[in-house]
């Protein structure tokens, strides 16, 4: 198990659908770990009775279907299906109206959408998810990428209620980036990174409040982190800049910027 996850911790996004059915395959015994512990790159699915996309996962899906959370209902219609409290809901439909924007004003557009279910601690589970497609045919406005994907997963555990409450983030983020250009030729570069964060913190604030900071930050150590290394995320419409640090060595090896090159005298 530790060697399959060591595996899939490494697979380009594109490729991690295709190598975890292999490993299910090799390893029916830890079929329930490794569904629950691999991310795979979001998926999305149109809500026909709001009008709406959202986006699908493990935690809102039921045997093949999934619920939406702007309707609250599976797609396609499942009978006797799971289904977040009276209570849990109206927090859920208030969380999705707020990472709508959320999203508009960090992403520069993409789809959000968040799920809550009770746990079996007093509390809470909340996963907040956002996709971002950059690439020509998607939402990406200055036609760099060729194909482009930011996948966001946010995950938060909320634990009973009192008058500071526990919260556990694991956040993961998916990048996937393609290029053909004729002036830089064609480039593919994909990865993933997890990181997790605990706080505890006043519920006289809010559970959205405070889920919100979180992630707030979370978000912005998930970008420095990805700061060390050489892709320009702007292609992608997103507000900030990512680099991979192996391949901006690289790259500058091999074709040095033109303005550090030697300059040529023109011939006497």
């Amino acid at each position: 198990m530790e060697a399959a996850m060591g595996l899939m911790r490494r697979m380009p996004p594109r490729h991690s659908e295709t190598a975890l059915s292999a490993l299910l395959s090799l390893l029916p015994h830890n079929s329930s770990d490794l569904l629950s512990q691999v991310d795979l790159p979001l998926q999305v699915l149109s809500d026909d009775d709001s009008g709406k996309r959202f986006i699908l996962c493990e935690y809102n899906r039921d045997a093949d279907s999934y619920r939406s959370p702007w309707s609250n209902k599976y797609h396609p219609r499942l009978e006797d299906a799971p289904y977040p409290s009276s209570k849990l809901r109206q927090l859920e439909i208030e969380a999705n109206d707020i990472f709508t924007v959320y999203c508009d004003q960090y992403y520069e557009g993409g789809i959000s959408s968040v799920y809550m279910w009770e746990d079996d601690n007093e509390g809470f589970v909340a996963c907040f998810l956002v996709k971002k497609d950059g690439s020509k045919t998607g939402q990406g406005r200055r036609g760099y990428l060729e194909e482009g994907t930011w996948d966001a997963i946010h995950v938060i555990e909320v634990g009973p209620e009192e008058e500071t409450t526990r919260y556990c983030l694991t956040s993961t983020v998916m990048l996937s980036l393609t290029t053909d250009d004729v002036s830089s030729g064609t480039f593919s570069l994909s990865g993933s990174i997890r990181r997790q964060m605990n706080m505890n913190l006043p519920v006289a604030d809010g559970h959205l409040c405070n889920m919100g900071k979180m992630i707030e930050e979370m978000e912005g150590k998930l970008r420095n982190s990805l700061d060390q290394a050489c892709l320009l995320l702007s292609s992608l419409e997103l507000p900030l800049h990512v680099y991979f640090g192996k391949t901006r060595e690289m790259v500058c090896t091999l074709r040095p910027p033109s303005e550090v090159l030697p300059m040529r005298l023109p011939d006497s």
